[in-house]
């Protein structure tokens, strides 16, 4: 069978995942593995599926996590394996990120890839700033330059006296925080008007994004004081005077907060994007995964209650689905469709839901809870369940993951009901590449969210007990409710902020409030 391996390079663009393009999604959901670099944004990645390869490759200034020609023979050998291959690189390819490079590579070797283009952080950074890189009778032209080179090397390619006497046109920066006064001294010899409009902007498109505007001649000063930091480009030319009236970005309640998020990234989505709305940066940092489980046991088992419940001349008593989860009502009817089964089957059933998060899950499927608890607690919903279904000879199906305890069983079959517990997913500590490792030990959370038990768990037996207390010790904790908050401080962790509703847009209006009081 011939090879059908490719390469994919795909640009992510310039820092939120938002702005990948619709065809750079696609291709990403469909790989089998992804090589990407430091500045993706770590969403794209640690949403797809765990039976996609990942390889971390990332560079910052003067650090390699792997050499050029390694990740050159990388790609070589993943295709040699037949696999679909997504380069994923921040911003656009080829735009000052070697993806021309790359490609020549593979062309040589014969292999057959793929450019697909991406949002360039140039110009999506100016945007996100309130700059437009081109302006009617303003800027009638835009220049791209790499700053990198301008210290450093013998032979300079930048003509910097020659970018000096730009007129009427916009000149926008990579790569350039080191190289700033260099590189302002150079355009003013060259001509340039010291008191030119100037921006340098900082992390651009993301939630940690930092804007910093003067005149040309005292940009290195305001960098300096502003201790700017790489990633950052900056932008010279009389448009930047725009953002006065133009900026509309890192306004919201969570703007320059880096929030950590433990919930599996499987169901974590909806969680980012909310946070994003606030303006918060997101640390995709998972600490459980969520995988299949299938017992083919009580599947069998379960054929029978099925029929006794739809028989409705049977005088058999209530038929219960009990949800105590999301992943539950994922899981469930994914398996129900897979056995053979629909709708119908369950048709005769009462549906019991934790708590707002599961029945939603369960609404999303047009499937409305019959019951939810006053309280989205476990305890909660077996004790309000067992009154309403005390002697009434009901069958339960009580639908679960590998942890927690079988209080819903024991109170449940207190009540003289037949109950059939059906794992149907399993709950395991997650593994960090070195990507996530990274990220962690670059970005230190501000804040720290946990939204059950497990992921508190998680977090001491991938970090050790020591370093998770240090970590949280730096960052407000948050708790989706009473029962994670008690598991946290149990070990030993401080918890600043508990949701009054305990669900995961609940978790978020509370780190929200959290935040306006202190402002």
């Amino acid at each position: 069978m011939a090879n059908k391996g490719k390469v994919y390079l795909v640009g992510a663009g310039p820092g939120d995942p938002e702005l990948i393009t619709v065809k750079g999604k696609r291709l990403l959901l469909g790989c089998e593995a992804v090589v990407y670099d430091r500045l993706v944004p770590l969403e794209l990645v640690v949403t797809l599926p765990l039976k996609v390869q990942r390889y971390y490759v990332g560079k910052s200034a003067g650090k390699h996590s792997l050499p050029q020609d390694k990740i050159n023979d990388l790609l070589v050998d993943l295709v040699g394996k037949g696999l679909k291959v997504v380069r994923l690189k921040g911003g656009d390819p080829l735009m000052f990120g070697r993806g021309g490079e790359e490609a020549l590579y593979l062309k040589n070797k014969g292999i057959p890839f793929e450019i697909v283009p991406g949002i360039t952080a140039g110009a999506a950074g100016s945007a996100y700033a309130g700059i437009p890189i081109t302006h009617r009778s303003t800027s009638v032209f835009t220049i791209f330059v790499t700053a990198h080179e301008a210290d450093g090397k013998q032979d300079k390619q930048v003509p910097w006296d020659w970018l000096g006497k730009v007129r009427n046109g916009s000149i926008v920066g990579y790569m350039g925080v080191k190289q700033l006064p260099s590189v302002v001294d150079k355009l003013i010899a060259g001509g340039m008007k010291p008191t030119t409009a100037a921006a340098l902007i900082e992390r651009g498109t993301t939630g940690m994004q930092r804007t910093i505007r003067g005149e040309l001649q005292y940009l290195p000063t305001l960098a300096k004081d502003a201790d700017v930091q790489p990633p950052s480009l900056f932008v010279i030319g009389d448009t930047v005077a725009l953002a006065d009236e133009l900026s509309w970005f890192g306004k919201g309640f969570l703007s320059g907060n880096k929030v950590m998020v433990t919930r599996p990234a499987s169901q974590a989505q909806a969680m980012y994007e909310e946070l994003r709305s606030y303006g918060a940066e997101v640390l995709p940092l998972p600490t459980i995964s969520i995988t299949e489980h299938v017992d083919i046991k009580q599947w069998k088992e379960l054929k029978t209650i099925f029929k006794s419940a739809q028989n409705r001349s049977d005088n058999n008593g209530d038929h219960w689905l009990v949800f105590t989860s999301e992943n539950g009502v994922s899981y469930f009817f994914q398996q129900l469709r897979e056995g053979g089964y629909d709708y119908r089957s369950i048709g005769n059933f009462s549906i019991a839901a934790v708590g707002t998060g599961t029945a939603r899950a369960l609404q999303e499927m047009d499937l409305p809870a019959d019951f939810i608890p006053t309280e989205a607690t476990t305890k909660t919903l077996a004790k309000e369940l067992s009154k309403r279904i005390a002697g009434k000879d009901s069958r339960v199906i009580r639908v679960r993951g590998n942890l927690g305890d079988d209080t819903v069983e024991r109170s449940l079959e207190a009540v003289k009901a037949q109950v059939i517990p059906l794992q149907v997913y399993r709950t395991s500590t997650a593994v960090w590449d070195d990507g996530m490792k990274a990220l962690l030990r670059e970005n230190p959370p501000d804040v720290i969210t946990f939204t059950s038990g497990s992921t508190v768990n998680g977090l001491l037996e991938m970090l050790g007990k020591e370093r998770a207390l240090q970590l949280t010790k730096k960052a407000v904790v948050a708790a989706i409710g009473p029962v994670t908050a008690q598991i946290a401080e149990v070990a030993g962790i401080e918890v600043n902020v508990i949701a009054e509703t305990y669900s995961v847009a609940g978790l978020v209006e509370a780190i929200v409030n959290n935040t306006k009081e202190k402002a």
